[in-house]
């Protein structure tokens, strides 16, 4: 299971080259912003003041992306505190000769009031339910594609309905749909599926996914409004509200199902047990069917910090729970963008979306012949000198949020650059957050080089695009799945998928091992694969254990490698939110008690090991 700490901030600005290329939109020419973090600020053991914190924060975030949808207008302040992540990427940005350097910044204070100024993109609200949570995400499907904002169903003086819809001083906006019936009664009461959570899902899969009003190849898994029961006792920020303004902006459809089948959620526990799942199969269907082919985007993670696991009262745990919810969606041709529990708040993907890329980001610092001989790891005939080779797979950063959150810290550790480190950021993170990207890349030391993460393009288990397909039954989706991992590859230059995750999918077959050999040209590494192989001439490896810390690292590395065995070893070794300073701690103290084991970057160990494996066959 993913956990992390929110760590303060450390370290100094970077410049980043983000210059729009010839013929791209110039940068507005104001930026307007809000400072959300006083909605922060209440007592969550009131009702009242749970539910006034989630209207405002839910509204906002569905204007940002109404606002943001044709270019960056709005940003917002609320991730880290007192919103220092938030202010970090929009202080980079804003730096001499950087994408909105120019634009000028204007600040507003009063929701209502940044209502009222972008009015012109509002057609007027969808009203939900809180008796059915599950209805504020389908507000949030609503907002997006008919262009509304989405408000609780509270005609209560001062609620936030009353001040947009009902106040004569308020931007009196027409209610455009009601999820609940007109005298006030629930819409949803589970007549077609047992469960009123599932019958408000599958009312949008039929108006909204199978109908093509919404994006069909780009979902969002994030909770619901069941937060407001009380009974969920995550932070205010982590009901991912601010990550719904990108999904809202691009017509995206929001869901919050859990994955089994054995047992009732326990945010409906008087559902039959896996009604969830059954919904969450259905929902996935009707996506791949409106997708036609194209592989599904969804972004968010289960749940654990709320439901569906152990850790909130349920019999599973949460990496088996991770697990059946990936094969799930890799029956269905969806990966994820993995915001998982920890650190999984993100707001203004809207406005980064729209930063200018280049159509390509070569590497420069990639290993040739002549530094392998160089560098002594390559004999007078061409064999590979016998060391014991080990790498870094850097994560984990399969998600746009993660990524957004750590590398303001991480990146700019000032250890970086004096080792070798495989930075294994996913190329579908730069539909929300290419800022980040070009960011690494533009800073980048010769130390510093780019794998693709889990597992390619996106987070899904492989072995599940090709039939036999356990939960969909569905011709293959390799091919969709091999053309968006080749483009994401080039414009990247990635040449090594750092990490295949089967879980508890089957392993690669031969044709899927051959797909990943094509587009990813100097390696791959798996868990479900033999120690070391190759296919196609690409060299495979088998992940070596994740590094607990920098202290058990050390046995964890030198048991690896065993002193008995002759010939060169190779290891790649997985770490997850390290700094470059742990990783140079644990390569000091390695030294000292295996010198034989040399430190290298990941293209430099799969070149030693396809010249290792091609002498042997």
């Amino acid at each position: 299971m993913r956990r992390a700490p929110l760590l303060l901030l450390t370290g100094f600005l970077l410049l980043v080259q983000l210059s729009p290329p010839a013929g791209t939109a110039p940068p507005p020419r104001v930026i307007e912003v809000f400072d959300a973090t006083p909605l922060l600020k209440f007592d969550a053991q009131k009702l009242e003041e749970r539910r006034a914190f989630w209207d405002q924060l839910h509204a906002l975030s569905a204007l940002q992306g109404l606002v943001n949808r044709d270019a960056p207008r709005l940003y917002v302040f609320l991730v880290g505190q007192g919103g220092r992540i938030d202010h970090y990427w929009l202080d980079l940005l804003r730096k001499r000769g950087q994408w909105l350097h120019e634009s000028a910044v204007r600040e507003r204070h009063d929701l209502i009031e940044l209502v009222k100024r972008h009015r012109d993109v509002i057609k007027g609200v969808v009203v939900w339910d809180e008796r059915v949570p599950a209805t504020a995400l389908v507000a949030s499907t609503v907002a997006g594609v008919e262009d509304l904002l989405p408000v609780r169903f509270d005609p209560s003086p001062g609620s936030l309905y009353d001040r947009l819809v009902q106040q004569s001083s308020g931007p009196r906006l027409p209610v455009k749909l009601r999820l609940l019936k007109d005298d006030g009664s629930p819409m949803f009461t589970g007549e077609r599926t047992g469960s009123a959570k599932c019958d408000a899902t599958l009312w949008a899969v039929d108006r909204y996914l199978k109908t093509g009003r919404c994006d069909p190849t780009l979902l969002a898994y994030y909770p619901d409004a069941w937060w407001l029961e009380g009974k969920a006792k995550a932070a205010p920020v982590n009901t991912l509200l601010s990550n719904h303004d990108y999904y809202i902006a691009r017509r995206g459809f929001f869901f919050d199902l859990g994955p089994w089948d054995d047992e009732a959620p326990n945010d409906d526990p008087r559902q039959k047990p896996g009604t969830d799942a059954g919904t969450l199969r259905a929902m996935l269907g009707a996506a791949h069917a409106a997708a036609k082919g194209r592989p599904i985007h969804v972004g968010g993670f289960t749940p654990w910090d709320q439901k569906y696991t152990n850790f909130t009262g349920g019999k599973h745990e949460g990496v088996p729970t991770e697990w059946r919810y990936a094969d799930i969606l890799s029956c269905f041709g969806a990966f994820m963008d993995a915001d998982a529990p920890g650190l999984h708040a993100m707001a203004n993907a809207s406005v980064f979306s729209h930063a200018p890329l280049a159509d390509r980001y070569p590497q420069r610092n990639l290993p040739t012949e002549a530094t392998l001989r160089g560098r002594g790891y390559l004999e007078a005939d061409g064999k590979v000198v016998a060391h014991q080779y080990a790498a870094f797979y850097v994560g984990d950063y399969d998600a746009a949020a993660w990524l957004y959150q750590r590398m303001p810290e991480i990146w700019d550790d000032p250890a970086r650059g004096e080792i070798p480190l495989g930075w294994a950021f996913n190329p579908s993170l730069a539909r929300r957050f290419p800022v980040g990207l070009i960011h690494a890349r533009a800073t980048a030391t010769p130390n510093d080089f780019f794998i693709a993460g889990d597992s390619g393009y996106g987070y899904l288990n492989p072995g599940h695009l090709v039939p036999p397909r356990r939960w969909s039954n569905l011709p293959s989706d390799l091919a969709a799945w091999e053309r968006l991992c080749a483009e994401g590859y080039r414009r990247w230059d990635l040449r090594i998928t750092g990490f295949v995750i089967d879980g508890d999918g089957p392993a690669m077959s031969s044709e899927v091992r051959s797909a990943y050999a094509r587009f990813s040209k100097s390696g791959v590494v798996g868990q479900k694969l033999p120690p070391k192989s190759l296919a196609d001439g690409v060299p495979f490896l088998r992940m070596g254990p994740d590094l607990a810390n920098p202290v058990e690292g050390v046995r964890q590395v030198a048991d690896s490698f065993p002193t008995d065995q002759p010939g060169p070893q190779f290891g790649i070794f997985r770490t997850i939110l390290w700094s470059p300073t742990s990783h140079k701690q644990l390569i000091d103290a390695v030294r000292k008690v295996r010198p034989d084991i040399v430190f290298v970057d990941p293209y430099t160990l799969f070149e030693l090991l396809r010249r290792d494996l091609a002498t042997k066959r």
